[in-house]
């Protein structure tokens, strides 16, 4: 019997590959994103592609009550998620004061209420049925503080502390929770969360699928927190710890100025 995901954020980036990666291995997915027209070419896709079933949801996960809502309609349409993938998620640039409080607090409201109440819903049903398998895409973001994106290193220090956590207390009951932590990747993130111009965007990023893919197979192996390259997780494991905090946030801040 074919397992079916959930994939919040799955009309670009990191989530679209996640969905093709588990649709390749003849899962069904539930496809969850703002944007209806990507999501349907998706399902389009990956139905013709694999012959699997997929299920859209157009729901805005950090609205009031989104995460909820969605949660009720997939009940409501009698599917089981034995896969939950919280990937949607926003950054944005500059400096915590400079920026609209509305456009932070909806950062928090996506990056960590909806990707929380989720995780409780769909990690409930899980423990109960005594099997079930959870990925949260955090970021290396979350090991680090990070001047000039101060709200969103801090909700992925949240997802990697919280994740840790919750696969902690399910595991017993059959089910995981793995971070994957990817650096830089090359998806529309760094233009909407207006870091084009940064060092930290003009490097060369990870492709998504890569990522998913790395992030997938950490899921299935119910790996803990997942880097999807070596030397990042050597240096973020090893280097950046040891390093006084004032320089740590000199370099960060410094990475995310913009040139001029």
């Amino acid at each position: 019997m074919a397992t079916t995901a959930l994939i919040t954020g799955a009309s670009s980036g990191i989530g679209k590959e996640l969905a093709r990666v588990h649709a390749s291995k003849g899962g069904n997915v539930i496809l969850v994103a703002r944007r209806e027209t990507s999501l349907y070419e998706l399902k389009t896709e990956l139905e013709a592609k694999h012959g699997i079933t997929a299920h859209v949801f157009v729901a805005d996960l950090g609205s009031e009550n989104g995460a909820e809502r969605l949660y009720t309609a997939v009940c409501d349409a009698g599917l089981t998620v034995d896969i939950l993938v919280n990937n949607a998620g926003f950054g944005g640039h500059g400096v915590h004061i400079d920026r609209d409080l509305t456009h932070e607090l909806a950062m928090i409201d996506l990056n960590v209420k909806a990707l929380v109440t989720l995780t409780h819903r769909f990690g409930g049903d899980m423990a109960a049925r005594g099997r079930g398998k959870i990925l949260n895409v955090g970021s290396t973001a979350g090991f680090l503080p990070g001047p000039n994106q101060a709200t969103y290193f801090a909700t992925k220090a949240f997802v990697n502390s919280f994740s840790q956590a919750v696969d902690h207390e399910l595991r017993s009951k059959g089910v995981t929770s793995t971070v994957l932590a990817p650096g830089f990747v090359t998806t529309e993130f760094a233009k909407v969360a207006d870091l084009e111009g940064t060092r930290l965007a003009n490097g060369k990023g990870a492709t998504a699928q890569s990522v998913a893919e790395h992030g997938y197979d950490a899921m299935l192996k119910g790996k803990l927190v997942t880097v999807n390259e070596k030397m990042l997780s050597l240096a973020l494991t090893w280097l950046a710890p040891m390093m006084p905090r004032r320089l740590m946030l000199k370099v960060m801040s410094d990475m995310q100025k913009k040139s001029t």
